[in-house]
């Protein structure tokens, strides 16, 4: 029988890794500090290991680690930033909610990271900020950000939710992990994601000393000594059950990229001839470490007849994401119509992900691409 598909199944890989788990959490039990106890601190360093960074701040989300690092940079009021409108609500409302404009560019078709080439003609007088995207698990051409920000001296937020563990090769000749390339990197530890914990996470990262402690001090109320506050901060941490449980995953996140790769692999060679639906493109610069693998199909009513379809074999698929934010009710007030990001409407309207896990088996993913090829010749 047919093991039941999942788009992702976190039970399976928290079996595989039970005992590791399970005596991580009754490690922070019988030592009970739970928060801010040495879990917390043993995995913000070996995540900076990790990544090669000097500053690895935890804090209790992904959505938290982008409001601090925008708060960090002390930007005028009325400021503007670059972002995607094919994008996770996230890095928008976290600019909005603190005063400042988003500023939408288009995506490429294929990769679906954000255009490059249309950042500069975005820019004005009151950008302030780019920020950099790596959607669905590969990086944006960050030689391009780079480029763009120090020519017109902007700070680069990378938002590396999604990619945690790629790899950027620059045409300079250096490689360095997503999330530490910009000024300031950020990343959420939300369950789904590639490096994910039992509840909300999220970690900061930064080679900037002055940013850093600037950062430490926001989420910790803005204290840097207890009871001294040097300016107004939040509460947002990462508590040290979640840490447990992240550091023990974090060992085996070479393996769980090598593992989405692997998925991505059949996926590809199954659909590459098939003529109704486009697989993902591979940037040449940047490692993939698939948190989706998207495709994307000729119309919206096609790629709804197609999740229909695949729904009746018992094969879930999902929508990232339905609806462009330039267009978004909450948005709409920024003054963007419809048309104006012809391929970000586009994508929301013709791309699906399938399912993509860790644990995915060649028989799961023999029955998902025999029932979409025949669906589709």
């Amino acid at each position: 029988m047919m093991q039941n598909i999942q788009m992702v199944d976190l039970f399976s890989q928290y079996n595989h890794i039970k005992t590791e788990i399970d005596n991580a959490i009754l490690g922070v039990i019988e030592k009970s500090t739970f928060i801010n106890g040495e879990a917390v601190k043993q995995f913000s360093q070996h995540l900076a290991d990790f990544v090669q960074t000097d500053n690895v701040i935890p804090c209790a989300n992904g959505t938290d680690a982008l409001q601090i690092a925008f708060s960090a940079l002390d930007l005028p009021k009325h400021s503007e930033f670059i972002v995607p409108s094919f994008n996770y609500v996230a890095a928008v409302e976290v600019g909005a909610f603190l005063g400042y404009k988003p500023v939408f560019v288009d995506s490429l078709l294929g990769t679906y990271n954000m255009d490059t080439d249309k950042i500069e003609q975005a820019i004005t007088p009151k950008t302030k900020v780019i920020v950099a995207v790596h959607l669905f698990g590969q990086c944006v051409n960050m030689d391009k950000i780079m480029g763009i920000a120090k020519q017109y001296n902007l700070y680069v937020i990378e938002d590396t939710a999604q990619a945690i563990g790629a790899k950027y090769s620059s045409r300079r000749g250096w490689i360095r992990s997503a999330g530490t390339i910009g000024h300031i990197g950020t990343t959420s530890f939300f369950p789904s994601k590639n490096l994910g914990c039992m509840g909300d996470g999220g970690a900061i990262f930064t080679d900037n000393e002055e940013l850093a402690q600037k950062m430490r001090c926001i989420a910790n109320h803005g204290q840097a000594v207890k009871y001294t506050y040097k300016m107004i901060g939040i509460n947002s941490r990462l508590d040290t059950m979640q840490a447990a449980i992240l550091d023990v995953k974090l060992k085996h996140l070479h393996k769980y990229i090598e593992a989405r790769q692997k998925v991505a692999n059949y996926y590809d060679n199954a659909f590459k001839n098939n003529k109704n639906i486009k697989i993902p493109v591979r940037y040449e610069s940047s490692t993939h470490v698939f948190h989706q693998y998207t495709l994307q199909t000729i119309s919206k009513e096609k790629r709804n007849e197609i999740q229909k379809k695949l729904a009746e074999k018992n094969i879930p698929t999902m929508i990232y994401y339905p609806s462009p934010l330039h267009l978004q009710e909450a948005y709409t007030h920024f003054g963007y119509k419809k048309g104006e990001f012809p391929v970000a409407e586009n994508l929301c309207d013709t791309v699906f992900s399938l399912p993509m896990h860790t644990e995915m088996n060649e028989e799961m993913l023999a029955y998902i691409c025999e029932n979409l090829n025949e669906f589709l010749k």
